[in-house]
């Protein structure tokens, strides 16, 4: 990718530990050059226990704003001047926009989430969804589900107690907790109408994978199934849900519409995502 600089191009990055296997750099330059933005976006090494640093750094070199992947989601949230509706209901932040001095938090994950879930037809009114982890990405989807007219979620756990922790974020008693133990996956499969993996487990570099995916066999026909890792694009898991007949996908759309709605904020535009997702189908 040919980028061009002037003196005016204003520098946006995500900071990660690690960030080497990040493709925001790729999606949002491909989205910048696309739009004739004068931007620029790079991946930046932050260490754990150091977004503070970061953030004041950022600020004086000028950054227009930066995402944040893991560990710095949470660090973020006491150092904004504001935060968003999203990212004060996760107790998260992936996109900080710095104007004027000022350190504005945004989270775009579940309203990514549930947007690529549209795009596939899908929407989360009405629905019982299974979440297997409970960890942040769950999180993120767990709340944007309940929020957006879900029936009943399910945060599936090996540790039931921080099942529980997530739950309890919940006032509408609409996100439950629940085991991780095959059985249990069983049982709630047969009530289930959306399946999602919120775990590492088949990611690409991750050790860890499904050793028993036969609580499929419960799910009711056309069931929908999304996995919310996108390296590699086909995991066990979707290939085991699409030898069963289910509609499946991948998180890769959750991932661009994340990147669409971290650069609205960075640039204050509005950004035509399904011509984005057009753009960068032949890039990811």
């Amino acid at each position: 990718m040919k980028v061009e600089l002037t003196n005016q191009t204003r520098k946006l990055c995500v900071i990660g530990d690690p960030v080497e296997h990040s493709k925001s750099p790729l999606i949002q330059n491909t989205m910048i050059q696309a739009l004739g933005l004068d931007y620029l976006y790079m991946a930046q090494y932050v260490p754990r226990g150091g977004a503070a640093a970061w953030l004041e750094a950022a600020k004086t070199a000028g950054y227009a704003g930066f995402n944040a992947t893991m560990p710095h989601k949470l660090d973020l949230v006491p150092l904004m001047d504001e935060l968003d509706e999203d990212a004060r209901m996760y107790g998260a932040v992936n996109t900080v926009a710095l104007r004027n001095g000022r350190a504005y938090g945004f989270n775009t994950d579940g309203r990514g989430f549930v947007q690529a879930l549209r795009d596939e037809g899908i929407g989360p009114e009405g629905r019982t969804a299974v979440l297997l982890g409970a960890g942040g990405a769950a999180k993120s989807v767990a709340l944007k589900l309940v929020q957006q007219g879900a029936k009943a979620v399910f945060a599936c756990n090996r540790t039931l107690e921080k099942a529980g922790e997530l739950c309890r974020l919940d006032r509408q008693g609409r996100l439950i907790p629940a085991g991780f133990d095959l059985d249990t996956l069983r049982e709630l499969c047969t009530r289930c109408s959306l399946l999602v993996n919120c775990t590492s487990l088949g990611m690409t570099g991750v050790a860890g994978q499904y050793q028993d995916l036969t609580f499929l066999d419960a799910l009711p026909e056309e069931t929908p199934v999304c996995d919310l890792i996108y390296a590699p694009a086909e995991t066990l898991f979707l290939k085991e849900a699409r030898r069963r007949g289910h509609p499946a996908f991948n998180g890769l759309g959750m991932l661009i519409w994340q990147a669409v709605f971290a650069l609205e904020h960075f640039t204050e535009t509005k950004i035509d995502g399904q011509a984005m997702k057009h753009v960068l189908k032949n890039v990811c």
